[in-house]
């Protein structure tokens, strides 16, 4: 009987599923039925691999909820068939897949990974080789027939993160993501080095439940000195907006000027949930450790904590898209449901 790990790879677009022809020096979609014979090391892996491809490739700038559905619903489908997924995705839009995903994808007990590349497959000096690879073998570890990894996870460059705890941090660099806040999950070297502490133990007794409802109705405003009362009457005033994340400075401070406060309160009063994440890279927002926050917390401004914006923004998505009521609204942000904060 063939015990080996099923793998589902998904293409949704990018530079990994590129090639170079040659000829006219132009990128072409990659056929990724003819995975194995262009990447023969593939063999060597003990698993069966097949793909599926979105009809048509996306460039990650064009990715949205509605792809992050579909994305969500091909692991759903093939859920039972398949003992681990590899996500090949573009990297300039990877951390926010990869967040929506950890909470689209609800009592998740099988790895999701999302990995991609700064340069095609048939380039000389390619990081997609190394990096389809690497994931594919992550996904289908397996310890007593179980995954060792059971959550959204992003591999680039020689290291397996948590994906909702990355930020794209280099355009051009190879070591394209960071995770400042939270450690990594696996580092590839010449072995293979899980980090068993840092990763997610999910209750495997529930049944994956998928949500493929995003409510689009947020922004993101940053913090900025100038930020003038014009524009930010007109960001919380914009129609139907229900969430904002606020890119503070620090550890969550805001000027402490009459007019912002009153503005930010009066959309609270009205109905509007007001995430307060850092602009750090890396970091924690500390709500009330300085006067310029003390404010803030006051007006019950929602703490973001450590989270990213990235995560921030598509758990306020799938939050609302989940009709979560207003009273519980800040608890349940404020709670980590996917290890996507401290």
């Amino acid at each position: 009987m063939d015990r080996k790990p099923h793998i589902l790879l998904i293409y949704t677009g990018g530079t990994i599923g590129m090639v170079k022809d040659y000829e006219s020096g132009s990128l072409k979609a990659f056929d990724f039925n003819t995975l194995l014979k262009s990447i023969p090391e593939l063999n060597q892996l003990d698993c069966n691999i097949d793909s599926v491809s979105f009809d048509k490739p996306l460039d990650s700038s064009n990715m949205n909820p509605e792809h992050w559905a579909k994305i969500a619903e091909l692991i759903e489908i093939n859920y039972s068939v398949y003992d681990g997924f590899v996500v090949l995705h573009g990297s300039d839009t990877m951390s926010y897949t990869g967040s929506a995903l950890s909470f689209m994808l609800e009592n998740l007990t099988k790895p999701v990974i999302l990995t991609g590349s700064q340069l095609p497959i048939g380039d000389l000096r390619t990081d997609a080789k190394e990096n389809l690879i690497t994931s594919i073998q992550l996904a289908a570890l397996q310890e007593n027939g179980k995954a060792v990894i059971q959550e959204v996870g992003l591999y680039f460059e020689y290291k397996l993160y948590r994906a909702n705890r990355t930020t794209k941090i280099n355009a051009e660099h190879f070591q394209a993501f960071s995770s400042l806040n939270y450690p990594p999950l696996a580092e590839s070297g010449v072995h293979l080095k899980v980090f068993r502490e840092n990763i997610d133990k999910p209750k495997a007794t529930k049944i994956l439940k998928v949500h493929k409802k995003m409510d689009t109705n947020v922004a993101i405003l940053k913090i900025f000195p100038g930020l003038n009362e014009s524009v930010l009457k007109n960001v919380l005033n914009i129609p139907d907006l229900k969430a904002l994340v606020l890119e503070t400075y620090g550890a969550g401070n805001a000027p402490t000027e009459k007019w912002l406060l009153n503005c930010l309160k009066n959309a609270i009063s009205c109905g509007l949930h007001i995430v307060n994440v850092t602009q750090c890279s890396g970091g924690s927002v500390i709500m009330g450790q300085y006067e310029t926050s003390k404010e803030l917390s006051k007006m019950q401004v929602i703490n973001g904590k450590d989270i990213t914006t990235e995560a921030a923004i598509t758990k306020l998505m799938y939050l609302l898209g989940s009709n979560v009521s207003s009273k519980m609204f800040k608890t349940f942000f404020e709670t980590s449901l996917r290890g996507e904060m401290q």
